[in-house]
């Protein structure tokens, strides 16, 4: 009998083994989301709007329910709408990659924004006037600040590191997976739906209509917005042998000349930079493709029509072999006066170490605005929103280095454009509608380049607004700029 119960003994003890190690297993990682809400008022666009101010982290899992990310964002809902079809949403974001959304959040489109010197001046020290915004696109939609991993507060969870979301398929995998889940929590599937970025954020727009719109579960989108525009890196390749760069930039070199008067005669903007998209895609394109073929007459021809729309001299022309980088002209233009000019925004200048190099020391442009927007975000979200992660908010990361910048399927290696996502997207959705938003005065991404890229590939033309502004790639630090670009995209979203 002892010999029969120490069986049974043990027998029953093999059966509740695996039920204990079940229960000595720990519980799957959980991360818990945080949010702060509250119910404000603002007028903007002339219009008295009541709305609901969220700021807070939605959890991503991955395939095995396990938390991968926590993407921080901050939504602006009008509280009183009756009907949610009417009423559309737009999901923002900047660029870098590796920028939160605070410049198109404080700069142009929230309810607050930070005021910057609108004649390129240095924004300084604090404090710093964080006003009302009454060009906010609040009255005609609702707004998604969205930060990617590693941006703003936003970050990888568990086991999952944050490069898994640097590049330019995994990025838009993973914002449109929580635009996806915004819709479905919000309720806003069957709103009309609007995405839009600025800079790298136009790429991730084209990115991301692709992979929100490219699948059989797609999500159909009205329109994407497009701030200072690259889609076709290509001819943004600053190496020898590719024509293309010197060719997109000149415009944008012409504009700079007006700007700090190095044009004879100072003729009006718009006119003269017209002449010289005919003179970048007529002469001097062919002048450059003809190589050590372009004769003495033509070569001397070609110089001096360079030399009026650059305001560089001819001689200098002749050693650079007619062909003049963006970060040598930011050094040469004003080196008669012992200045550089910026790259985001030629309209700023700055004061180099010594005059004697070929390229700045740094981006007048941005040092020139950091400081504000930096502080500004952070007293707005800390002070005013009640946002307490202890965490550092990251305003502008360089990513660029760790960024897989492969693209999937046949836009691949080597050839890096993502504008054919549009064209797609736009041939595949005969309602979505482009509007593209360029400063004349930005070297970071050259008007010229967005048209370049945007009048080919596939895109329709019929539905794509160009609008420019006489500022740089954030044109909304200049006041009248920012007063027309944002009537010019609630006509957009208004469609009228």
């Amino acid at each position: 009998m002892r010999r029969l119960d120490r069986l049974a003994a043990l027998f029953l003890f093999l059966l509740a083994t695996p039920a204990l190690a079940d229960e000595a297993k720990p519980p799957p990682p959980t991360y818990e989301p945080r949010t702060w809400v509250k119910d404000l008022r603002g007028e903007f666009g002339g219009v008295a709007v009541a709305y609901r101010a969220t700021a807070g982290e939605t959890v991503l899992k991955d395939k095995d329910g396990k938390p991968k990310a926590a993407i921080f964002s901050i939504a602006y809902i009008k509280s009183d709408t009756k009907d949610p079809t009417r009423r559309p949403v737009t999901f923002l974001y900047n660029g870098g990659p590796g920028s939160a959304s605070l410049w198109l959040h404080m700069g142009a489109f929230g309810p607050k924004r930070v005021v910057v010197p609108s004649d390129a001046q240095d924004d300084a020290a604090p404090p710093f006037a964080i006003v009302d915004n009454p060009q906010s696109l609040l009255d005609v939609t609702d707004l998604v600040f969205i930060d990617p991993v590693g941006t703003g507060f936003s970050k990888a969870l568990g086991k999952h590191d944050a490069k898994e979301f640097y590049g330019i398929n995994e990025d838009a995998a993973v914002i449109s997976e929580f635009i996806r889940r915004w819709l479905s929590e919000n309720g806003r599937w069957n709103s009309p739906k609007f995405i839009g970025g600025e800079s790298y954020g136009t790429t991730r727009t084209a990115a991301l209509a692709n992979a929100l719109e490219g699948r059989y579960n797609d999500v159909a989108l009205n329109g994407l917005i497009l701030i200072s525009t690259i889609l076709d890196f290509s001819v943004q390749a600053d190496d020898p042998g590719n024509e293309m760069a010197h060719v997109v930039n000149l415009p944008t070199m012409a504009a700079t000349a007006w700007y700090h008067d190095k044009v004879p005669g100072k003729p009006k903007l718009e006119p003269f930079l017209e002449e010289a998209r005919q003179f970048a895609r007529g002469d001097y394109i062919l002048a450059l493709l003809k190589g050590d073929r372009l004769g003495a007459e033509e070569r001397a021809r070609v110089r001096s029509r360079l030399a009026y729309f650059t305001g560089l001299r001819e001689d200098y022309l002749e050693r650079a072999n007619l062909r003049v980088s963006p970060q040598r002209f930011m050094k040469e233009l004003l080196r008669d006066r012992g200045r550089t000019v910026g790259r985001l925004d030629s309209r700023y200048t700055g004061v180099d170490y010594d005059a004697a190099g070929e390229r700045p020391d740094n981006d007048p442009s941005f040092y020139g605005i950091d400081g504000a927007y930096t502080a500004a975000v952070n007293a707005y979200l800390r002070d005013q929103l009640g946002v307490d992660l202890e965490r550092q908010y990251s305003t502008i990361g360089g990513l660029g280095g760790r960024w897989n910048w492969k693209l999937e399927g046949r836009f691949g290696e080597g050839y890096l454009n993502v504008a054919p996502y549009i064209g797609k997207a736009m041939r595949e959705n005969a309602a979505l509608r482009v509007f593209n938003a360029a400063g004349y005065f930005d070297f970071a991404t050259p008007f010229f380049g967005a048209e370049y890229a945007l009048t080919r590939n596939g895109v329709v033309p019929e539905r794509i607004t160009f609008a420019y502004y006489p500022a740089g790639h954030m044109m909304y630090v200049h006041g009248p700029s920012l007063e027309r670009l944002a009537a010019d995209i609630r006509a957009f979203i208004s469609n009228r």
